[in-house]
């Protein structure tokens, strides 16, 4: 019987004494980003803010036509 995610998907056979997941990082690994790493998110983040003020705006626009 294979042991399960917290997701509910099985997790992946044993090799080289690590066992691998498929994604979850289950708190292994890094837990902080480097300042190019937050810089490089927050500059998504603005296109994406921008992305949604479009879509609001154009919204709006329908409403009052």
């Amino acid at each position: 019987m294979r042991e399960e995610c917290c997701c509910g998907q099985p997790h992946h056979e044993w090799k080289h004494g690590h066992r691998y997941g498929h994604g979850h990082r289950h708190g292994y690994g890094r837990r902080f980003f480097t300042k190019a790493e937050k810089v490089e998110k927050l500059k998504n983040y603005v296109e994406e803010l921008r992305k949604e003020l479009r879509a609001v705006e154009e919204h709006i626009k329908e409403l009052q036509s």
